[in-house]
């Protein structure tokens, strides 16, 4: 995906651009069931026994895909900024958490390919500049906060309360999870007061005991817990291809 250009030394929105044939993994791999499971239907009507031919038909369920639109399509045709705030206590225990998530969303919802496409977004860098130049931006007005930030038409506001890796009181077991709020201002709309959008996400990893560090590092363990949290964030605002049986 390129990144979106905009005149540099000051916050403002810039247009959303994406590079042509490129796809969404999620696309690739709807195509390529949609190839595939013809083909193994049609060798589990050739092989015996009723058992094989249902372990074949539920895997190749297990590995398809279907399409699913957007939950909230008010970022079409507008432009807008990702706000990503967490405690100093999740911040500490995961520095780099707020950066990382706010980059990701935000190159999600500016994709030029998404239906609905928005016209504009701040960039990452310009948001995260603001946020450690304004510490008290979660208190100002919505009209201020979107105005300072290029004048953006909706603020996409995502608050982190939960992170963590472990159980309280088992540091041996991974047990991940991450809740945060995600919300919408429109700015444009006039009703500052309500949130055009207001959804709880919460996902977990690995979803089983006695997952231990011996078989999954710190890394890859707040890696696969971010991209889980990530992807439920975005998804709700554009059309998008997921498991027809999602392990979060």
């Amino acid at each position: 995906m390129d990144k979106c250009r905009h005149p540099p030394g000051r916050v403002g929105v810039q247009d959303c651009h994406v590079e042509l044939g490129q796809t969404e993994p999620q696309e690739e791999i709807g195509a390529l069931m949609k190839w595939t499971l013809p083909i193994f239907l049609g060798l589990a009507i050739m092989l015996p026994g009723c058992q094989l031919i249902g372990g074949m038909m539920a895997n190749a369920r297990r590995n398809s895909t279907h399409q699913v639109q957007a939950e909230y399509e008010g970022l079409g045709g507008k432009s807008f900024a990702v706000l990503v705030s967490a405690d100093r206590a999740i911040q500490g225990e995961h520095p780099g958490l707020v950066e990382h998530l706010t980059d990701r969303i935000t190159e999600r919802l500016s994709a030029a390919s998404n239906k609905p496409c928005p016209s504009g977004v701040v960039p990452t860098g310009d948001v995260l500049q603001y946020q450690s130049r304004h510490p008290d931006w979660p208190s100002k007005p919505y009209d201020k906060l979107a105005e300072e930030l290029g004048g953006v038409q909706r603020l996409l506001l995502v608050e982190v309360s939960e992170y963590r890796l472990n159980e309280p009181g088992n540091a041996y077991e991974w047990d991940g999870a991450a809740t945060g709020s995600v919300r919408v201002v429109e700015v444009d709309s006039g009703s500052l007061d309500t949130f055009a959008f207001d959804k709880l996400v919460t996902v977990v990893y690995p979803g089983k005991k006695g997952v231990t560090s011996d078989q999954i590092s710190r890394s890859a363990m707040t890696s696969m817990l971010a991209l889980r949290f990530i992807d439920r964030a975005s998804w709700n605002f554009y059309e998008h291809e997921e498991p027809v049986e999602p392990e979060y």
